[in-house]
């Protein structure tokens, strides 16, 4: 338990001190919020990552790491384009914690399922862009299909060799 205590203490300590260091710096160096928040946000993300390699079992902290550093990273970009982008990569809102539930599934304990909600909101995600794509409007068609599938593969089977002969 004290080993626990400890790797929780130096995680703070460290994020402490980054974040003291940054606003320390900020009162002396040109470093305005107003450039650098996406830093802070992507940094923040790396230190949940550090967490988790400092404690390989505690694989919790990739969810709050993808979901920190695939947004602060958009931020980022969109901080240095233009905020007009965000109407069309909105959802990567839904791709980071997909991302963070894939990278808890390789990481975490054997035979977790983990993976499925990764999967569905990657899906989400992916779906949402392609709707900006036009060549790809029609994707709602694949929908229809596996729906035709699987009532399709739903019908009972007759067995041949089950039927009576005369």
């Amino acid at each position: 338990m004290a080993n626990t205590t400890g790797r929780s203490n130096l995680f703070s300590g460290i994020l402490l001190i980054l974040l003291g260091v940054i606003l320390f710096l900020g009162q002396f160096v040109y470093l305005h919020w107003y450039d650098s928040w996406p830093l802070l946000i992507i940094g923040i993300g790396v230190l949940f990552l550090a967490g988790f390699a400092l404690d390989l079992t505690n694989y919790g902290l990739l969810m709050p790491a993808s979901i920190l550093l695939i947004t602060g990273t958009l931020f980022l970009y969109l901080d240095r384009t233009t905020w007009h982008n965000m109407s069309y990569l909105w959802p990567t809102f839904v791709l980071a914690p997909g991302i963070g539930f894939i990278f808890m599934f390789f990481f975490g304990p054997a035979k977790n399922h983990l993976w499925f909600p990764g999967i569905l909101l990657i899906t989400i995600a992916a779906l949402f862009y392609a709707e900006q794509w036009d060549y790809l409007r029609y994707w709602p068609v694949l929908l229809i299909l596996l729906g035709i599938y699987l009532l399709v593969e739903r019908r009972p089977r007759v067995n041949p060799k089950s039927t009576c002969e005369p």
